[in-house]
C-alpha cells in the first residue's frame, strides 16, 4: 500500500476504534496527537511517515484497558500494519515507538529509542497538559470512579511503572504525579515552547481550585 493510503487507512481504521470513547482517550485524543506531531516532525525534521503511523497508533490499545498490559498495544498495531503489507522495517520502527511513548511514573526515566519517538512522546504529553489536559484528566477520573479530590491523599512518587500502574489516587494528585512534571520532560524545542504556556494555565487552575476548596475564593 502507498504511503498516502496507508496513513489514510490507519487514520480510518483508529476512528472507527475509538470514536465515542469518553474517558478523553478518544479518537479526537488521537487527532490532536497526529496532528501536533506532524507540526512537530516538520520542525525537527522526523521521519513523517513513522510519525504519523505512531501517532495514529500510539493509544490502539492502552494498557490502561487492558489490565495493565504493556504489550497489547505495539502487538495490535503490528497486526494492523501487517494486514496492510506494510513494509517491515516500518512495521518495527512504528510498533517500537507505540510500545514506549507511555509515562511510567515521575522516578522513571523515559525511553527514546529514535528522533520520532521523541516527537510522538511530546505530542502525546502536550495533549495531556493545558486546557484539554484539564479535561481529560476530569474525564478519565470520572470514567473510572475516582474521586475529585481528597486531602487525606496525598500525592505520591511513584518510582516504578507497577506503582504507577497500580494508583488509583483522586485526580487532583494526577496534577502532581504526571501532569505538573510534564514540561520538563518535553524532547524536542517545538514542545518545549508549546508546553510552557499550557504549564502555566495548568498551575493556574490547581491554585484555584485549591483556593475555592478552601473557601478563600
Amino acid at each position: 500500500m502507498a504511503a498516502e493510503g496507508l496513513v489514510k487507512a490507519t487514520a480510518e481504521y483508529v476512528k472507527q476504534q475509538m470514536l465515542g470513547e469518553s474517558s478523553g482517550h478518544d479518537w479526537w485524543h488521537v487527532y490532536r496527537v497526529w496532528q501536533m506531531a506532524i507540526r512537530i516532525a516538520r520542525e525537527t525534521d522526523g521521519d513523517m511517515m513513522v510519525v504519523e503511523l505512531a501517532a495514529l497508533l500510539h493509544d490502539i490499545a492502552d494498557w490502561k484497558f487492558h489490565d495493565g498490559n504493556t504489550e497489547i498495544g505495539a502487538r495490535v498495531a503490528r497486526e494492523w500494519l501487517v494486514s496492510c503489507d506494510a513494509d517491515h522495517e516500518l512495521v518495527d520502527r512504528v510498533c517500537d515507538i507505540v510500545g514506549g511513548v507511555s509515562f511510567e511514573g515521575a522516578g522513571v526515566r523515559d525511553n527514546h529509542p529514535s528522533l520520532e519517538a521523541e516527537i510522538v512522546q511530546d505530542a502525546d504529553r502536550l495533549d495531556a497538559i493545558g486546557a484539554i489536559g484539564i479535561g481529560r484528566t476530569f474525564a478519565f477520573g470520572g470514567a473510572n470512579g475516582r474521586e475529585m479530590y481528597n486531602p487525606k491523599i496525598l500525592p505520591e512518587f511513584h518510582d516504578s511503572f507497577e506503582r504507577y500502574k497500580q494508583s488509583a489516587s483522586p485526580t487532583i494528585n494526577h496534577f502532581y504525579e504526571k501532569l505538573l512534571l510534564l514540561k520538563d520532560r518535553m524532547n524536542t524545542p517545538c514542545a518545549k515552547r508549546i508546553a510552557e504556556g499550557r504549564h502555566r494555565y495548568m498551575e493556574n487552575f490547581v491554585e484555584q481550585f485549591r483556593r475555592e476548596w478552601d473557601g478563600d475564593l
